[in-house]
């Protein structure tokens, strides 16, 4: 039989997957006539589909070198040199059949695989784009270019581009998850959920079912995302993920026992997942189960200083009282959430209003311990220098405090469904000169918005006590307190010192008029200390601290906020492991904050919590005139009340080791003179500090905001800066 016809039989055993005949009569083909272009480039397609692509390369060589100016044979060496992830290579053969045959779909479709493979995301839309002009048919093209736009942030386009793949494709269920995955990033929740749903009625799948755990919660519909994880652990119980997600989910439902679990065997399944040790550890810590705190503390610090992934940064605040730990986690983890993202210095056309507008960012603009704080700070802004916008991603909480921020600031945008790349236009569109973050690594918090540059200066305030570990955020507003000058150097930010303390406040925080009894709450007659922190706050030694104080005053107690059952055990149990009868600690419920304030006047000494002191907490004490006796730390978060009693001429109640802080209490609880002195201090002091001088500390913030600005303005980089006392 002629070679000719003897081709034709191979390629019809090809086209009808009978492989082994075909090989069997391309080989006898070349074995007569070994430069036979046509078998040695069919033959090479069967040696990629049975996954030999050496095999095959070297046959597209010896077919090239036979008929150059094959488009064909230069697409599929591509292919081959992409099996053998030789991708610069691939990128040129395939660029060389485009060169021959221009509207050559393949090549161009594979083009952008390589692209994408690459990195070069524009570039591979760009291929994917030339594909879909000349076959707009081609649903592949149409979802890996959703794929690409997914990576560069542009989800709206993903999402068109998926539309368009499930038009073509309806019944492909990665089509609906990935659909739902860019929807999720716009912030359309509903729809990313409808999405995942249509993506698992069509093939149930265990990641997307995750996923759609994600939307649900934050939807904020936490059982119906704990039965999503759960469905995907029936699908594959090994599926650490879903695991880690359940375990957040149980934790803010306040089951941290049962959060706790479900994090350990995330852990057990995947040791290193991204910062999943110190969720754990955080988990534990609200529960106060301290079983293994001090070797898990040793673990995280080692893990931290080796740049591991092992802890997001605030909770490192939470355990570690070590300024430089708390840089290395915040830069690991901004490398990993946010990248390196180079400060944007020019802004064209920047100068929109004679006003200076800042722009004040958070998710807390309701009944939240941040919005006490700032509220008659906004206030108090000049208007006839400063606009100020509230950019809110947080809950639509209608209440009095809610009310109090839309009427005091120029405008109030609720930007919750807004994507962060939206956020950040809509930033530059209102012009604003300075963006200020109140949230920084908190819950809730948005990062992106910042690392997206949403306005030429960018400083963080307030929320976060910590640095960002990151160069979009150019300053970190603070004291000469909680960053001292030596701790400087482990700030990403410069440093902006405002006078007194750095915390702005309320002296129109509101209190009850009528006092609850010690009878009513649950106390008794003696000595009562409390601290009204987060259960998380107490650690260890802190709490041998508080015993030790305990069995030195008879008859005294110690009155906490009960955050949930699991701590009040766990407390109890650790009071009695240290000779203290367990109920002498007295757990009250959370109540509304002009009545949490009004029941301060039972207690008669606030003791402090280190490595996390007391903030919001420590002013609401001293609004209500019951002293906080503070032990200084060694980075921001553990110097916060020592800032604030300064602020208050109150140093009195400042000390520097755990003996003198302990010793201290005690002198307090047993020499009423010296007690009644200082809460006769603290009432005068009162009104006329700092701390509570809202029209001098808008002052001086509105003086920061413009040296800010001015050194912008002038084309220079960030500086620290001092703000000269305005009282």
């Amino acid at each position: 039989m002629p070679v000719a016809a003897r081709l034709k039989v191979a390629l019809a055993f090809h086209q009808r997957g009978q492989r082994a005949e075909a090989r069997r009569l391309y080989e006898a083909i070349l074995a007569e006539q070994p430069d036979f272009f046509d078998a040695l480039h069919f033959l090479g397609i069967l040696d990629l589909d049975d996954r030999a692509p050496e095999r095959a390369l070297a046959r597209f060589d010896r077919a090239i070198a036979l008929r150059p100016d094959h488009p064909q044979v230069h697409s599929n060496r591509g292919n081959a040199l992409f099996h053998l992830d030789r991708l610069p290579e691939a990128l040129a053969s395939y660029d060389k059949a485009i060169a021959l045959a221009p509207d050559y779909i393949d090549a161009l479709y594979n083009r952008g695989n390589v692209l994408y493979a690459t990195g070069r995301r524009d570039d591979a839309v760009a291929s994917y784009d030339r594909v879909i002009a000349l076959q707009p048919g081609h649903a592949e093209a149409h979802s890996n270019r959703g794929v690409a736009l997914f990576e560069l942030g542009r989800f709206d386009d993903a999402v068109v581009s998926y539309d368009r793949a499930i038009a073509l494709r309806p019944a492909q269920a990665a089509l609906h998850a990935n659909r739902a995955n860019a929807l999720r990033q716009l912030r359309r929740l509903p729809e990313a959920v409808a999405g995942y749903d249509r993506a698992v009625a069509l093939r149930p799948d265990a990641a997307v079912l995750c996923s759609r755990g994600h939307a649900l919660y934050e939807l904020g519909h936490l059982e119906d995302a704990i039965a999503s994880y759960d469905q995907a652990l029936t699908l594959a119980a090994s599926h650490a993920e879903a695991w880690s997600r359940r375990g957040f989910a149980l934790r803010d439902l306040g089951r941290l026992e049962a959060a706790a679990e479900s994090h350990a065997k995330a852990l057990a399944l995947d040791p290193g997942a991204d910062f999943l040790f110190g969720e754990y550890l955080h988990t534990r810590m609200q529960a106060c189960d301290w079983a293994t705190h001090d070797g898990d503390v040793a673990d995280l610090a080692a893990r931290i200083a080796g740049g591991r992934r092992v802890s997001s940064p605030f909770i490192a605040l939470a355990i570690l009282d070590d300024p430089a730990l708390h840089c290395r986690a915040s830069e690991t983890y901004a490398a990993v959430r946010y990248g390196v993202v180079e400060s944007v210095r020019s802004f064209v056309g920047w100068e929109k209003s004679d006003r200076l507008r800042i722009g004040y960012y958070s998710a807390d603009f309701h009944d939240h311990a941040t919005a006490y704080l700032i509220a008659e700070l906004i206030e108090k802004h000049d208007r006839n220098r400063f606009d100020c916008t509230a950019f809110s991603f947080g809950p639509d909480r209608r209440g009095a405090m809610r009310q109090r921020l839309t009427a005091g600031f120029d405008r109030f945008v609720d930007v919750r469904a807004r994507s962060d790349r939206e956020i950040v236009d809509l930033s530059r569109e209102l012009g604003i000169n300075i963006a200020i973050d109140l949230k920084g690594y908190t819950r809730d918090s948005r990062p992106a918005i910042f690392a997206g540059r949403c306005a030429p200066v960018q400083a963080s305030y307030l929320g976060y006590p910590g640095t960002m570990g990151t160069r979009h955020m150019d300053y970190i507003i603070a004291d000469s307190v909680v960053i001292p000058e030596e701790s400087r150097r482990h700030y990403s930010e410069k440093v902006v010192r405002l006078p007194g303390s750095y915390q702005a406040n309320d002296s129109r925080k509101p209190m009850s008029g009528r006092s609850p009894s010690r009878r009513e709450l649950g106390l008794d007659e003696g000595f009562v200390f409390c601290c009204f922190n987060n259960s998380y706050k107490i650690q260890p030694a802190t709490f041998d601290s508080w015993m030790r104080i305990l069995r030195r005053v008879d008859g005294s107690q110690l009155w906490l906020i009960e955050d949930n059952a699991a701590a009040v055990r766990n407390l109890r149990r650790e009071a009695e492991a240290r000779g203290v009868d367990g109920h002498r600690l007295v757990f009250s419920r959370r109540i509304p904050l002009a009545d949490h304030l009004a029941r301060h006047h039972a207690a008669d000494l606030f003791l402090d919590t280190l490595p996390y002191n007391a903030h919001t907490t420590a002013s609401d004490a001293l609004w209500a005139g019951l002293p906080v006796l503070t032990l200084t730390g060694r980075a921001f978060a553990g110097r916060v009340a020592t800032s604030l009693l300064q602020a208050m001429a109150m140093s009195d109640l400042v000390t520097d080791t755990a003996r003198d802080y302990e010793q201290r209490a005690v002198d307090l609880a047993t020499g009423p003179g010296a007690l009644a002195a200082i809460k006769r201090k603290l009432q005068n002091n009162r009104h006329s500090s700092a701390l509570f001088d809202s029209t001098a500390f808008a002052k001086h913030l509105e003086a920061a905001c413009s040296m800010m600005h001015d050194r912008h303005r002038r084309g220079l980089a960030p500086d620290h800066i001092e703000i000269a006392s305005a009282r």
